[in-house]
């Protein structure tokens, strides 16, 4: 593959507590940052933007075809022990956070499985937006682990009851792609247009 490395995803350790994830680093390839870095979609709007709602260009548009193509969906079916290939998917990308962001979820029984790619240059270890493996729905300060979302860190998880996980909040600049395995077309069919309908009321209200 041209842009993504999957030795990264071969050697990431598989937990299952509190839920089943894995966390790698490096999956894309060093040499290919500032290119990506580069050609990264010109998204004004907050939240998460499907790919059919943003202007994919140059390298960037070929990782997401690296990020939604088989390859990476086999290593990722094994890693977890289970056929992801037979599930559509739903890929959204954010470049800019709200304060409100974050809040502690499970995802929706729609979903199978959720992949985050970050693409940020650095990030302070105090500040908010890090992503936190939770022990329940109420405590953000009791948690398994803290993903930095630095660029090529890749989080990938199974959706379970108690699959809680969320951020601390945060303001501004916080580039993600999130890859989303759902449980039929239908699915993604309404996540894309509940999406349209979201930022619709955002340009209207300005949040």
């Amino acid at each position: 593959m041209e842009l993504i490395d999957l030795t990264a995803v071969r050697n990431a350790e598989r937990s299952s507590e509190p839920y089943d994830y894995i966390l790698a680093s490096h999956l894309l390839k060093q040499d290919r940052i500032d290119e990506l870095r580069r050609d990264f979609p010109d998204i004004n709007k907050p939240g998460y933007l499907t790919v059919d709602e943003v202007n994919l260009h140059g390298s960037f548009k070929r990782l997401i075809e690296e990020l939604e193509g088989p390859e990476l969906t086999e290593e990722l079916s094994k890693k977890f022990g289970q056929d992801l290939h037979r599930y559509p998917r739903l890929t959204t990308i954010m470049k800019k956070s709200q304060p409100k962001y974050g809040a502690i979820h499970t995802d929706g029984p729609s979903k199978v499985m959720t992949m985050l790619v970050y693409m940020n240059e650095e990030w302070q270890q105090g500040e908010g937006g890090r992503l936190r493996v939770l022990y329940d729905e109420k405590n953000y300060d009791r948690y398994k682990l803290e993903v930095p979302p630095t660029t090529g860190t890749m989080f990938a998880f199974l959706r379970a009851d108690n699959s809680w996980h969320g951020h601390l909040p945060f303001a501004g600049e916080r580039r993600v792609v999130q890859i989303a395995w759902v449980k039929s077309q239908a699915d993604v069919d309404r996540k894309k247009k509940h999406n349209k309908l979201a930022q619709v009321f955002k340009g209207i209200f300005g949040r």
